[in-house]
């Protein structure tokens, strides 16, 4: 078919399309729904013709001829599509040349063709099979996670009595939001026969996070043996399993678990609900996303609960933080009490937590990047923490570990940013076998349980006289055992 009367004079337009087979015209009936114009050339008469049947722009042209170019419009964005990887080059070569500030997108069949499609000037390179592959995947994952959401929402809408959620000890914002988050849908879902009371061992000690329960009016109980013979039912968040950062015993039936850390102990039950994804930054990330999936109203006080468990646990996402940990902020974002989150993250420093990081700067020693403190006796294990997130910033400092002793137990809390370096599974294969331990890359935690040493005393004389051989294997594991003698 001749070009004696184009569609449109030779002049701009924004899209220019090059092959007109299955990727092409997919394409230019999404660019349609925009109401964009589309101008279309491709080298069979035929499928020109129903182009300009169904009134587009369309051009009888071999890509590959010396003159494809002339009469056409000058593109802002043109589309190589064919499925000939040569003429897709031609084409490349020749739009670019013609028209440098044009965007090309080409399609290629395999990396090498791809990588000459770059070479000649294609700002972006399409492989067709590995869209439909990922889209097929994402697509999946969506579905996948709406029928979690909504088992979810089954199983609570079937219980009758006592729901009893459980987080690991000392709570942590993540915790706590996810605890809250678990019980309004368990509300949304149960109205009239089901209950739900959030339980916590140990303390909330951090101020950040005292000020967070206070604000937020968050309802919490001790976990106390009489409080758990009470409950029909158990959930578990932000805590991988019964024992794990918790004091329940092992054979505890746990009905649900949701939690983000490594699960190195699945619990096992068919009754068990178990959602467990260490690729996310926060427990609080997959109790968002069932609100989004189960389409419930979500509260200020949830919203702004959620969002700040996603920001303490990503330390404001610069740490452990993935796309969805953001996507999901940004639907709470809007649902938040802006004023009530500010004031949470402002609260004042209690007196014992200044002691405790003016005692950690104070002990610090520096061996070949790592940074160790011995901070002594401390009421409030929140403060260890802290001093390890301002010891990781000292300039030469790659790992500090900060520990310190409570009645019950030593403490140390890790900081790394030694990309060669998984300190949580540094400080799981150290202190594993004497307590509980592990965390993230690049934050970690242990506890050390004291058992009959507990009734000693002078705590601080004890863990001087402890430390430095529980130390030396996490030493040796990093290569520091002969280092600083």
């Amino acid at each position: 078919m001749p070009d004696a009367a184009p569609f449109v004079a030779p002049g701009q337009v924004r899209y220019l399309i090059f092959g007109c087979g299955t990727t092409g015209y997919n394409i230019i009936l999404e660019l349609v729904k925009e109401n964009e114009h589309v101008v279309v050339v491709d080298r069979d008469e035929q499928r020109v013709r129903n182009l300009r049947d169904q009134k587009y722009d369309a051009y009888q042209r071999d890509i590959t001829a010396p003159d494809m170019l002339v009469g056409l419009p000058e593109p802002e964005i043109a589309f190589v599509m064919t499925s000939d990887a040569e003429a897709n080059l031609t084409a490349v070569s020749a739009i670019r040349k013609r028209y440098p500030s044009a965007q090309v997108i080409a399609r290629s069949i395999d990396p090498v063709s791809g990588a000459k499609l770059t070479a000649a000037g294609a700002g972006f390179v399409l492989y067709p099979q590995e869209v439909v592959a990922k889209a097929a995947i994402l697509q999946i994952k969506k579905q996948h996670m709406s029928r979690i959401s909504q088992r979810l929402f089954t199983l609570l809408a079937g219980w009758e009595g006592t729901l009893g959620i459980i987080t690991h000890q000392n709570p942590d914002p993540d915790a706590i939001a996810s605890a809250m988050a678990l019980a309004a849908i368990a509300k949304h879902a149960n109205p009239k026969s089901l209950a739900t009371r959030i339980f916590y061992e140990g303390n909330i000690g951090h101020q950040e996070n005292r000020t967070f329960v206070n604000l937020l009016d968050i309802k919490m109980e001790h976990l106390t043996a009489e409080a758990l013979s009470k409950c029909n039912y158990l959930a578990l968040v932000d805590t991988p399993g019964p024992g794990a950062n918790n004091d329940l015993p092992q054979s505890t039936k746990i009905h649900i678990i949701i939690d983000h850390h490594k699960d190195e102990k699945r619990p096992s039950g068919s009754g068990t609900f178990i959602d467990i994804r260490p690729g996310l930054g926060a427990t609080a990330s997959i109790l968002t996303q069932y609100l989004q999936e189960l389409d419930i109203p979500v509260d200020k006080r949830v919203a702004t609960a959620l969002m700040y468990g996603i920001r303490a646990d990503t330390k404001d996402f610069k740490r452990n933080a993935t796309p969805q940990d953001l996507n999901y902020a940004g639907f709470l974002l809007p649902l938040t009490d802006a004023d009530l989150l500010d004031k949470i993250m402002s609260p004042s420093l209690s007196q014992e937590t200044i002691d405790v990081l003016g005692k950690a700067i104070q002990n610090k020693q520096v061996i070949s990047g790592y940074l160790f403190s011995n901070v002594g006796y401390v009421m409030n294990r929140d403060a260890l923490p802290q001093a390890a997130d301002l010891l990781i910033t000292l300039e030469g400092v790659n790992t500090a570990l900060v520990y310190g002793i409570t009645d019950t137990a030593i403490v140390v809390s890790a900081r790394n940013r030694d990309i060669r370096l998984h300190v949580g599974n540094a400080l799981a294969e150290a202190f594993g076998d004497i307590g509980d331990a592990g965390g993230h890359p690049n934050m970690a935690a242990a506890t050390l349980p004291l058992h009959y040493f507990g009734r000693v005393e002078q705590k601080a004389e004890l863990l001087n006289i402890t430390i430095d051989p529980i130390l030396q294997k996490f030493k040796t594991l990093v290569g520091l055992e002969n280092e600083g003698k």
